[in-house]
């Protein structure tokens, strides 16, 4: 019944899965095939959902080591908040792109969060447009519903435009509101006048890709352009804007905060821990309205004391768990989550699910038994090292590979595969690999964990 039930992937979506799993990233659709565990974590980010739902905000952070699951989380939780209607963006930080920085790094990530907006209707982001094509079609449709004015009248326009002025005058109390508001209400105008020119420029606003005020003035007489100081600001801005326009919200995913552990220079890294900081204080105190953040990252990249988020003591001593989450006790409603690697039996459940799904996709009958499985299993944590070298996402790779290898071989057979030497290799951890390759990276020297394992990869399931 299971296998059954699993054929009944559609073709395009068990590709991208299978694809995905094999390259070691997540997939961006399709993840209810796939979802094994993470209970308790899913209900709590749920409701937060919820929360952010009835105006309120806030601010989690997904903390795992190598392994443990922190960005299939946060794509399992970006497909749960689009389907209950919140417009969800992402973006994984890098080199390019911090929360603060002096040479574009900030408005490149909001950039890159903005490029991710997505709906349910487009979910694969771009939906900018489409979000404000929305706006525009709700307040019209309310002047013609509640006013009883339609579109061949000639009040129309004005009716529309106090309606326009009265559901943003919430948004021109916030900071940077009255601009935001002002670009708003020019776009219902070129909408109006079917000039896409002007329209093209405010979506260009919206983006924040123009570079300095003087470009924002000359293309559109507005003495403002989003930067790298106040792109925060904008985001709380497009929380409550969203709202008005029939969303239930934005929830804003943040992923690799490793990246600002990686910062050489301490005083840069301070003033993104700062703005983490100010991001943290608005949603838990009140300041931020229909806005949910989570961000992702490694135990070291948050809790090291040196150069972690814990290295702000602002932070850190709001972070901090307290005394009763000890002996296994784990506080759900707590700002920080630690996630644990999936067990053997959860991995023996997604592994299981895979061959349904591969065997669907290439269209045979799936011939691996639970048997195999569990053998499979066995082989892959009896190697040498695996304790403590072997990732969930390499299982899951060699796993994938080894069916795309029967599928192709139908004279091998698994036993055969299983027993080769090189399966039973030694695990090598991540660093140990860097060692071995003559590609030899230049920059800042990440240490690796106690156990040896190289914190600083993220895990993708």
């Amino acid at each position: 019944m299971a296998a059954q039930q699993q054929r009944r992937v559609p073709k395009r979506i068990a590709a991208v899965i299978v694809n995905s799993l094999k390259g070691g990233v997540v997939p961006r659709i399709g993840l209810p095939y796939i979802t094994v565990g993470r209970e308790r974590e899913i209900a709590a980010l749920l409701h937060d959902l919820d929360l952010v739902s009835e105006g309120g905000a806030s601010f989690r952070f997904v903390v795992g080591r190598y392994g443990a699951g922190k960005s299939f989380l946060l794509q399992t939780i970006r497909n749960h908040a689009m389907g209950k209607g919140f417009v969800v963006c992402d973006a994984d930080l890098s080199p390019e792109r911090s929360l603060q920085g002096g040479n574009g790094q900030g408005l490149a990530t909001y950039r890159e969060l903005i490029r991710n907006l997505s709906t349910k209707t487009q979910p694969e982001g771009g939906a900018l447009n489409l979000i404000l094509d929305r706006w525009v079609s709700n307040v019209e449709s309310h002047v013609t519903l509640e006013d009883g004015i339609g579109p061949d009248d000639p009040e129309f326009a004005g009716a529309v435009e106090r309606r326009i002025l009265t559901t943003i005058r919430d948004l021109q109390e916030l900071v940077h509101g009255y601009d935001f508001a002002r670009l708003l209400t020019m776009y219902w105008r070129a909408h109006l006048e079917g000039d896409d020119d002007t329209k093209a420029s405010v979506t260009k606003w919206f983006r924040g890709e123009f570079r300095n005020k003087t470009e924002a003035r000359q293309e559109l007489g507005v003495n403002i352009a989003i930067g790298d100081d106040d792109w925060y600001d904008y985001l709380k801005l497009f929380a409550t804007f969203l709202r008005g326009a029939g969303y239930q919200g934005l929830i804003v995913l943040v992923d690799e905060l490793v990246n600002l552990y990686k910062i050489p220079n301490a005083i840069s890294r301070q003033y993104n821990y700062e703005k983490i900081l100010t991001m943290y204080n608005d949603t838990l105190q009140g300041k931020a309205h229909y806005l949910g953040i989570i961000m992702s990252g490694t135990p070291q990249s948050i809790e090291d004391r040196r150069r972690g988020i814990y290295s702000y003591e602002a932070l850190r001593s709001r972070l901090t768990q307290g005394r009763f989450a000890q002996g296994g006790l784990v506080d759900m409603l707590a700002p920080v989550i630690r996630l644990q690697p999936l067990t053997h039996e959860e991995l023996l459940v997604l592994i299981e699910k895979l061959a349904d799904i591969h065997a669907g996709l290439f269209g045979y009958e799936r011939s691996v038994t639970q048997e195999d499985l569990v053998r499979f299993l066995q082989v892959e944590y009896g190697r040498v090292g695996a304790d403590t070298h072997l990732t969930p996402r390499e299982v899951i790779r060699d796993f994938v590979e080894m069916l795309d290898i029967l599928s192709q071989n139908p004279s091998l057979t698994i036993d055969g595969l299983l027993s080769s030497d090189q399966l039973n290799a030694p695990v090598q951890s991540v660093v140990e690999q860097r060692e071995a390759s003559s590609n030899h990276s230049t920059g800042v020297t990440v240490p690796a964990t106690p156990s040896g394992r190289d914190d600083f990869t993220e895990f993708s399931i």
